[in-house]
């Protein structure tokens, strides 16, 4: 994990959101792996996948949302575009 330096403070306010629908999303996953080792039919795998992924998605949206409610808004308050550039840089790689 790469520490960082930035001029603004880190506020995270929906850590216990996040945590809770990690769980779920590991839950989903321990599915998948189990249908998979079982040799259950591949729409099934493939629905469990899906669920998979749209908790990972909230789990984005919860984090994002986060981060430009508190850690954004102080960024730009302190002048710290370094942490606007990490923002946009991280966003890139999500949407891949």
């Amino acid at each position: 994990m790469t520490e960082h330096t930035h001029e603004h403070a880190h506020t995270h306010t929906q850590t216990k959101a996040v945590l809770n629908r990690i769980s779920r999303a590991i839950g989903h996953l321990t599915a998948v792996r189990t249908m998979v080792e079982q040799e259950r039919d591949c729409p099934e795998v493939l629905i469990q996948l899906s669920a998979v992924r749209s908790a990972i998605t909230g789990i984005c949206e919860i984090i994002l949302k986060d981060h430009l409610e508190h850690c954004v808004v102080d960024a730009i308050n302190t002048g710290d575009k370094k942490a606007l550039d990490e923002l946009k840089h991280a966003v890139e790689l999500l949407m891949k």
